[in-house]
């Protein structure tokens, strides 16, 4: 290839001229990390805020419908329908915000850490210099990892993260089963919704 031996480092090295310096172990956990910030903000804030829009919406329309409320499936004291959906509302701003709270981890990106974390291979200043870049490009404050060795062999931030989302999740499960159980009655229910 290009003329030279195969097996050869001549005239094509591959650290120096393929991967330029770089490691698969630290550009995989950046591209990560960029891609779930990407995510969170281009489309998991947007769909969450229009919901806690629409939520605030029908809490407001139905501010005046009084209803029985319940605890463990029994009858409980009265409430309005738009007292129970401000607490839906709730739900999804503590949501927003459990989520924001995990950001500052994600937006470090380990670049320029190379294989173990020295950034053997890797030319000076590359790490802090792309963060600065890919921060500049995406609009989002990422910050180059303090610490390389920990940024490209822990994945802690994806897992809180997740812990965020689970806890969305079992909110939003939460939101529908409990409207999933205003449509069921003696008259209208379960049977007549599917």
């Amino acid at each position: 290839m290009l003329g030279g031996e195969l097996g050869s480092k001549n005239p094509v090295h591959p650290n120096d001229h393929v991967n330029m310096g770089q490691s698969t172990n630290d550009t995989f956990p950046s591209a990560m990390n960029i891609a779930l910030a990407l995510e969170i903000r281009d489309r998991l804030f947007p769909a969450l805020e229009n919901l806690q829009k629409s939520l605030e919406a029908k809490s407001n329309e139905l501010k005046d419908i009084v209803k029985i409320g319940r605890t463990h499936t029994q009858d409980a004291a009265p409430l309005t329908l738009g007292q129970e959906f401000s607490g839906y509302v709730q739900q999804i701003k503590n949501a927003i915000e459990r989520i924001r709270l995990t950001l500052p981890h994600l937006y470090e990106l380990p670049i320029g850490g190379t294989a173990v974390g020295t950034g053997l291979t890797a030319h000076k200043g590359l790490g802090p210099k792309t963060v600065k870049i890919v921060a500049e490009l995406t609009g989002i404050p990422f910050t180059h990892s303090p610490n390389l060795f920990e940024g490209i062999a822990n994945h802690d931030s994806f897992v809180e993260v997740h812990g965020a989302l689970n806890a969305l999740a079992a909110s939003l499960f939460k939101i529908s089963n409990d409207i999933r159980f205003l449509g069921s009655g003696p008259r209208y229910g379960q049977k007549v919704q599917g």
